[in-house]
C-alpha cells in the first residue's frame, strides 16, 4: 500500500479537485486486484496534458523482492502495432510508400506470390490471410528468430488463408511484413527507425525492443499462472525480441507522451493521424472497428475509444485514447490477460463514463 498512498498525496497536492472523487474508489480497486492476485503492474490516468493519477502495485522481481513502480517497464505485447502502423504512415506521408501498394513492390525477393500481391492497407487492416507466426514452428526455431528477416524465411513460402480483402482476421505476422517493408524503405532497422522518428520526438526514453538477453533496466519480469496456483517466469515463452507485431517494453508515462505526441500532431500531420485511428474494418467484436494498427470502437457504455491492446503469458497492456472527453490511460501489467483490461474496463465504467 505504500505505493498507493504515495499516490494519492501527490493528487491531492494537484489542481484537479473536480475528478478528486474517483481517486479512492481507483485506489481501492488496486488494493483489491493487487490482495488477489489478479493485478500487478501501473496505471495512469491523465486529461489533456495533466496526468491526474499514477499508480503501481505487484511485484516487479519476485526473485529480487522488487515492486512494481510507476517507472517499472512492462512488455506490452501486440501494443507495438501502434508503432508500426505509425511508421508506415509517416513513410506515406513523407512519399516513399503508399497504403494501396502490394508488398511484393518493396519485398522484391518475396517467395510467396500471392502473398506478394496483399496490399500494405490489407496487412495493416488484418485483411491479407497472412496468419499468424506462434505456434509448433515458432517453438521449434524460437532462439533463432532474431531479425525480421528470419520470419520472413520462415514463413515466406505460406499461401493466404483466405482471399486478401475478403475478411478480417488478426494476423501477427502481417505487421512483421510491415516492419520488414519499414526497413527496406527508411534503410534503418526497425529498432532505430522507431527510437528516432518515434520515441525521440515523443520523448519516450524508456521505451525499446532489445532482445530478452539484454539487461534492461527496471524491466519487469512476467509471471503466469491461474488464479489460485503458484506463479512461474514465462520468459521461457518469449520472442527473442521485441518485433513490429509486437513484443517490446514501456512504461505507463511513456506511453501517454506516445499519445499526446500523436494527437498533436508532432509524429504525423492531422490527416495522416486520423488516417491511423479511423476505423476501416469491421472486427468480430460488436462496435469495434479496426484502423491501421488501432482499434476504434464505441463501449457498451457509449464511449469512443481508440487505442490498442496486447498479451501473452506473463503481460497484459492496453493504451486506451477518449477523443471526445481528451483522457488517456494507461495500464501495464506483469501478469497475464485480462489483468491490465480489467482495471481498464473499470475505469471505463467507473470514471471516464460519468464525466
Amino acid at each position: 500500500m505504500r505505493a498507493l498512498l504515495l499516490v494519492f498525496i501527490f493528487c491531492a497536492n494537484a489542481a484537479w479537485s473536480a475528478d478528486a472523487p474517483w481517486i479512492g474508489e481507483l485506489q481501492r480497486e488496486l488494493a483489491r486486484r493487487a490482495a488477489d492476485g489478479s493485478f500487478s503492474g501501473s496505471v495512469l490516468v491523465a486529461r489533456g496534458n495533466q496526468v491526474l493519477f499514477t499508480a503501481a502495485v505487484g511485484d516487479a522481481d519476485l526473485e529480487r523482492k522488487a515492486s512494481n513502480t510507476v517507472e517499472t517497464k512492462f512488455r506490452f505485447g501486440s501494443m507495438g502495432k501502434m508503432f508500426t502502423a505509425v511508421a508506415i504512415a509517416q513513410l506515406e506521408q513523407a512519399g516513399k510508400l503508399k497504403f494501396d501498394d502490394p508488398l511484393g513492390k518493396y519485398l522484391t525477393d518475396y517467395p510467396g506470390a500471392q502473398v506478394a500481391r496483399v496490399t500494405l492497407h490489407q496487412l495493416l487492416t488484418h485483411t491479407g490471410g497472412t496468419g499468424d507466426i506462434f505456434g509448433p514452428e515458432f517453438e521449434q526455431h524460437r532462439d533463432e528468430l532474431k531479425e525480421l528477416r528470419d520470419y520472413v524465411a520462415l514463413y515466406g513460402t505460406r499461401e493466404p488463408d483466405f482471399p486478401p480483402g475478403s475478411e478480417h482476421r488478426y494476423s501477427n505476422y502481417g505487421f512483421i511484413l510491415l516492419g520488414r517493408v519499414i526497413e527496406v524503405v527508411s534503410g534503418q532497422s526497425y529498432e532505430a527507425y522507431l527510437r528516432e522518428h518515434i520515441f525521440l520526438p515523443a520523448g519516450m526514453k524508456s521505451t525499446g525492443n532489445r532482445p530478452e538477453s539484454s539487461n534492461v533496466p527496471k524491466l519487469a519480469r512476467p509471471y503466469t499462472g491461474r488464479p489460485g496456483e503458484a506463479l512461474r517466469d514465462a520468459e521461457d515463452t518469449l520472442p527473442w525480441s521485441g518485433t513490429s507485431a509486437g513484443g517490446g517494453y514501456s512504461t505507463v508515462d511513456d506511453l501517454r507522451k506516445f499519445a499526446r505526441a500523436l494527437q498533436s500532431n508532432r509524429l504525423l500531420d492531422a490527416a495522416h493521424a486520423r488516417t491511423v485511428m479511423t476505423g476501416k474494418v469491421d472486427t468480430p467484436r460488436p462496435g469495434l472497428r479496426y484502423a491501421y494498427g488501432f482499434e476504434d470502437g464505441v463501449l457498451p457504455n457509449g464511449l469512443h475509444r481508440v487505442g490498442h491492446g496486447g498479451g501473452a503469458p506473463g503481460m497484459n497492456g492496453v493504451l486506451s485514447i477518449y477523443p471526445e472527453q481528451d483522457y488517456v490511460v494507461v495500464v501495464l501489467a506483469n501478469r497475464d490477460p485480462p489483468a491490465a483490461m480489467a482495471v481498464n474496463r473499470f475505469i471505463d465504467e467507473h470514471l471516464i463514463g460519468h464525466r
